[in-house]
């Protein structure tokens, strides 16, 4: 079982490298095609902030490749280089996603809330599971004391619903960004499908990120029932 488990964990490694590198691919292709309307991704940002009656949220420039991302509790909309002074199809998009959170916590969108109460668990959860799965398999193999086993597995499960309740907010703010976009001159009929496509790829790599979650933890219900079993 043990061994099944690194065979599915190296599975969905080598499908989230390959959505990564597709997902890189498309922002790479769509950032060196310029808007039209001429706007960068901090205009874009602002304009879809006030746009839905936000005021008190900034919107900064931070380091990384896409490393864009809302923050709640500065109410800062923070955007990579590329996407803050970038003026293209790619920069928009992830400006007007990023914003989509902004809106979502404006307005008290109830999966964001409950993800944001769920944080300092997963921040205590996600540095320990490992060790205490690596720990609960070691002992049970041992012992067959499956309590350690146990705690990890509901260890586990408090990082795997914070993965599944994710998906949901992601996807609500490209649907956000989107029907935004498409209501607003920023892209045009050539534009928009372009942008659509980034997001469902970004998109793409939060779905594959669950599904191994949920699988792995799966298979570790597994092992532990079948611990019950034979004792």
């Amino acid at each position: 079982m043990t061994s099944d488990i690194m065979l599915v964990s190296f599975l969905f490694l080598g499908i989230s490298f390959l959505v990564s590198a597709i997902l890189k691919s498309k922002f790479t292709k769509y950032s060196k095609m310029p808007l039209s309307s001429g706007l960068t991704g901090k205009e874009v940002a602002e304009r879809m902030l006030r746009e839905n009656g936000i005021y008190d949220v900034q919107v900064i420039s931070v380091d990384g490749f896409l490393s864009d991302h809302y923050n709640p509790l500065n109410k800062t909309v923070n955007l990579s280089p590329e996407v803050y002074h970038g003026n293209s199809i790619s920069a928009a998009a992830v400006a007007a996603h990023e914003c989509g959170h902004a809106v979502q916590h404006a307005t008290a969108y109830g999966p964001l809330v409950f993800r944001s109460k769920m944080v300092p668990a997963v921040q205590v959860t996600s540095q320990l599971v490992n060790w205490i799965l690596l720990a609960g398999v070691i002992v049970l193999a041992t012992t067959q004391n499956p309590t350690i086993l146990l705690i990890g597995i509901l260890a586990m499960g408090v990082t795997v619903l914070f993965t599944l309740v994710t998906l949901p907010v992601e996807f609500d703010a490209s649907h956000r960004a989107l029907s935004w976009l498409s209501t607003t001159n920023i892209t045009n009929n050539q534009e928009y499908p372009k942008a659509k496509d980034a997001l469902k790829w970004a998109a793409t790599t939060y779905v594959v990120a669950a599904l191994a979650a949920v699988v792995q933890l799966i298979q570790y219900i597994m092992i532990y029932l079948d611990s019950r079993d034979r004792g």
